[in-house]
């Protein structure tokens, strides 16, 4: 078993063991390789609960695509792991395995657009568009998700950890109606050149349908990024 695939599932392992009624753990991991450098794949595992869907995992890889990068963005990034923050636009296309105990699997399309806005005072923006296509063979429902994340990097000494809050709304199609809002707070904590962690704390809100619903959870994100693909040497 590869050093990323152990990681990710200690994050799964962890996360089936420390739920509790009120505060939910939430592992999830995502493991990043470039094809060029325009092109890069992802592979995610995480255990989720959103817009008052039951606890779920979910699986599958995805491939984006980015503009060039800016060099305005390339200034507030410079410690990033993740270099795709210094382009202004990101899009993506995956494929998501969620399984369920009670009724059918789902599968999920997902469209994101993704892009980055530098703001004074060195804080970047995040602006996610996200659009779920799920079906199994009960139905076909879809959502669309918002989110807008501001972060900063600071410095300690050598150590460039980044802060940073956020805001999702979630737009439903069963529903027909705006139906849940989540605020984030967390900080992403760079280990080496290739590891990245981050914890955080999100509060929901969901108004899908009576009565209204709220949670308080922790999530531990694992990001993983590899070294660019050499494509046609050995």
């Amino acid at each position: 078993m590869t050093r990323p695939s152990i990681f990710l599932s200690l994050l799964l392992l962890f996360g089936g063991t420390a739920r509790a009624q009120t505060v939910q753990f939430l592992p999830e991991g995502d493991v990043y390789s470039k094809i060029n450098s325009n092109i890069r794949l992802q592979f995610q595992v995480k255990q989720t609960r959103e817009a008052g869907f039951p606890t779920q995992i979910e699986i599958g890889p995805s491939i984006e695509f980015v503009t060039p990068p800016l060099l305005r963005l390339r200034k507030i990034t410079v410690f990033d792991l993740d270099d795709v923050k210094a382009r202004p636009l990101q899009l993506s296309i995956g494929y998501r395995y969620v399984p369920s105990p009670n009724k059918p699997a789902l599968q999920r399309l997902e469209l994101v657009a993704t892009p980055h806005i530098p703001l004074f005072a060195k804080i970047l923006l995040t602006d996610r568009n996200r659009a779920d296509l799920d079906w199994s063979t009960a139905a076909f429902a879809w959502r669309y998700r918002n989110r807008a994340t501001f972060e900063r990097r600071v410095s300690i000494r050598s150590y460039h950890p980044a802060p940073y809050a956020s805001a999702e709304v979630f737009y439903q199609s069963k529903s027909q109606k705006w139906s849940t809002t989540a605020l984030y707070a967390g900080c992403l904590f760079p280990v080496g050149k290739h590891f990245e962690f981050d914890p955080y704390y999100v509060h929901q809100n969901v108004t899908g349908k009576p009565p209204n619903q709220q949670f308080n959870q922790l999530g531990l994100v694992l990001n993983v990024f590899i070294q660019t693909l050499k494509v046609g040497k050995k």
